[in-house]
């Protein structure tokens, strides 16, 4: 019987007389480094090219029946991972070296682990990689909706696929862990998870094991939303207190911008221009509010808008209901007095909004910022 460590000492030999300068790291993870190889497992390893010249080390072969992998991963997609951009996190974090270029490049990979650890530690930055990788689901449950009641199983249980693998990483992330195990061998550690859909074995059941086009589906839109409630709670556990100053800094000036352009097509009857703004400003606002006064974002995710109540509550303008291609008049009022009630609203706050009558003040403004910015130097 093959072992397969004999392969990865030949190739980290190869490496050694051929390319010692070309490659930083060779590693291995997977069922050999946790202990549960069977005979047909394979040698899960990769390396980290410190060259150029060091990708050609990538080689993919079969010994003995059993098929290698030999795949480069760069520090920049390593980095990736240990930050949970890419789900693949045990990789980093779990495998164990077989080849190390120098010290340097031992302690640059050891920091990658450090890097898993400190971005577990930060709950609101896992909870909004999960609200994220959720995102990435509603585009398999579209053309799941869209497939009706498609007797084509191989692309309903394609796509259906598709959303259980991206709900289940967003578990872990939720829960500010990374599967060890690929999926298929991961159930005991998904069906353990802390914030886990109560009927999550049931819909994992029918997603991977029903007939049914619909039955998928409803199975599907329910993990989804089950989810989605999941994210939203752990996203309101971690708002913060009211800050509009910081958080605000800016935005009033940079609106005005596109308040005045809804303005001047107000004025020249453009109604293009003015649906298109209108309806982008206001919401754009209404999303900055509900920053500053929360320090979260609104999700994409819902089908409702509670995020604009705030933007309702300041007494704000509607400008999006006052659309109206044969007589604009009613939105130029409503964005002229927008203009006025949003500057009045953020200066209460405490927000300072740089507006200047003429060049002396403006010019003014700039002396005192610099030999403000010259304490710091």
């Amino acid at each position: 019987m093959l072992n397969v460590f004999d392969v990865s000492d030949t190739l980290v030999d190869h490496i050694r007389s051929n390319c010692p300068d070309d490659i930083a790291i060779i590693a291995y993870y997977g069922s050999y480094a946790q202990g549960t190889a069977t005979r047909r497992s394979d040698l899960d390893f990769f390396f980290i090219p410190a060259t150029s010249h060091g990708y050609r080390a990538s080689i993919q072969f079969i010994i003995d029946d059993i098929s290698f992998d030999f795949w480069p991963i760069s520090w920049e997609r390593a980095e990736r991972m240990a930050s949970f951009q890419e789900s693949q996190t045990t990789i980093i974090a779990d495998c164990k070296l077989l080849y190390v270029r120098s010290d340097e490049d031992r302690e640059r990979f050891m920091s990658l682990r450090d890097t898993i650890s400190n971005v577990q530690e930060n709950t609101r930055s896992m909870v909004e990689k999960a609200e994220s990788e959720l995102r990435n689901v509603y585009l398999h449950l579209y053309k799941l909706s869209r497939a009706g009641d498609s007797d084509n199983i191989t692309f309903i249980r394609t796509e259906a696929h598709g959303v259980l693998t991206k709900v289940l990483h967003c578990l872990a992330l939720l829960n500010r862990t990374y599967f060890t195990k690929g999926f298929g061998k991961n159930k005991e550690q998904i069906l353990q998870l802390p914030l886990r859909p109560a009927r999550l074995e049931s819909l994992m059941h029918t997603i991977m094991q029903g007939c049914i086009a619909n039955d998928i589906l409803q199975a599907c839109e329910q993990l989804t939303a089950d989810t989605l409630e999941l994210v939203l709670a752990e996203k309101e556990k971690h708002s913060s207190a009211p800050s509009y100053q910081d958080r605000m800094k800016g935005f009033y000036e940079e609106e005005k911008g596109v308040l005045d352009k809804i303005i001047t097509a107000c004025e020249m009857n453009d109604y293009d221009t003015a649906f298109f703004n209108a309806i982008h400003v206001q919401d754009e606002i209404a999303r900055f509010l509900y920053f500053a006064e929360t320090g979260q974002w609104p999700c994409n995710l819902t089908t409702d808008s509670a995020y604009q109540d705030i933007y309702r509550q300041v007494g704000l303008p509607e400008l999006v209901v006052l659309l109206n291609s044969h007589d604009l008049s009613q939105l130029q009022a409503a964005v002229e007095r927008l203009c006025s009630l949003l500057e009045s609203y953020l200066r209460t706050k405490g927000v300072e909004i740089n507006r200047f009558n003429n060049m002396e003040q403006f010019e003014t403004f700039l002396k005192e910022k610099t030999a403000e910015m010259a304490k710091f130097v």
